[in-house]
């Protein structure tokens, strides 16, 4: 079960940390009160992941699944440098006490600032990751068929991460073509999914999930080898090793596969609107940005279809 506050060798780390930042480094109250929130989010997730059972053994690979969350709930890029000199801080000053043994965050850059643009695969890259379950370079076999299913269902409905985890039996909708899912704010929306997408949730329910289904699946899609609901850290693993078995040299999370689902229906032609009701954006403005990302398909787009072109 999730946490809500702070165990007390978290709180230990964070009082000693604004100490320090207050006394040897002169932050201001204001700053100090911006880095006390923010690490104190960056530290209910860590203490919130199975995979990080300590802030010692947090990796880089945690605090990159941090940043894409807030990433996905909106953040722009200044609150998220700030949230990356936060936690940058905090790691240099808890390995300089000798608190923890190493500094994991010391190789975590910076965003650049300004507009966001999102990293999108090219459709040879997305065939490339939807092929790499089943490739035999696959160490983990057992779970290719999972894998296979969640790459093609996050890549054909776009969900965000968030959704995919909590995604349940009941709301598949396949006879209609749909899926039923829950977004921000619990708001509901329907998103279509296709043919292969469907194929290969259908196998995976039929031979895998029913082999690994147990008192503590409840209803949950797509499950570990414990029986339990997949945690977002373990959608971030699955996606980023099976772009390394795809050798897609571009740094990718969860939500590449939301970004180039986008993407991919803008520049086959689909309504802005469309794009942003599948999305569950409540505002057009969070869909815009899709419509910066590749200016030579917009440039065709209106030398073939503007009348005074």
């Amino acid at each position: 079960m999730k946490t809500t506050e702070l165990n007390s060798e978290y709180k230990t780390y964070l009082r000693d940390f604004l100490n320090y930042a207050k006394l040897e480094r002169n932050f201001s109250d204001n700053t100090r009160d911006s880095y006390k929130r923010d690490l104190t989010r960056y530290l209910l997730f860590i203490q919130n992941e199975r995979q990080c059972p300590t802030l010692n053994d947090a990796t880089s690979d945690c605090i990159r699944a941090f940043l894409n969350e807030l990433a996905e709930l909106g953040l722009e890029s200044a609150s998220i440098s700030r949230n990356i000199s936060a936690i940058r801080s905090l790691h240099k000053f808890l390995f300089a006490e000798k608190t923890l043994s190493r500094n994991v965050a010391e190789d975590v850059s910076l965003p650049k600032l300004g507009r966001y643009l999102p990293t999108v695969l090219t459709l040879d890259e997305v065939f490339r990751l939807l092929d790499a379950p089943m490739s035999e370079k696959n160490p983990s076999p057992k779970f290719a068929l999972r894998d296979k299913a969640i790459l093609e269902l996050m890549y054909a409905t776009g969900l965000r991460v968030s959704e995919a985890v909590e995604l349940t039996q009941q709301n598949l909708c396949f006879e209609a073509g749909f899926i039923r899912v829950f977004g921000k704010g619990s708001k509901e929306r329907l998103v279509p999914v296709g043919r292969s997408a469907i194929e290969w949730v259908r196998r995976y329910q039929t031979e895998l999930r029913v082999r690994l289904a147990g008192r503590h699946s409840e209803d949950y899609l797509f499950l570990n080898a414990r029986g339990k609901k997949l945690t977002r850290m373990s959608f971030y693993n699955i996606i980023v090793e099976n772009a390394k078995r795809a050798e897609i040299q571009k740094d990718i999370s969860p939500h590449t596969l939301r970004h180039t689902f986008a993407t991919h229906l803008l520049e086959g032609g689909a309504d802005l609107r469309a794009v942003q009701e599948m999305l569950g954006h409540s505002t057009i403005k969070a869909t815009q940005v899709y419509t910066h990302i590749d200016r030579h398909f917009l440039k065709e787009a209106h030398s073939t279809f503007h009348p005074r072109a």
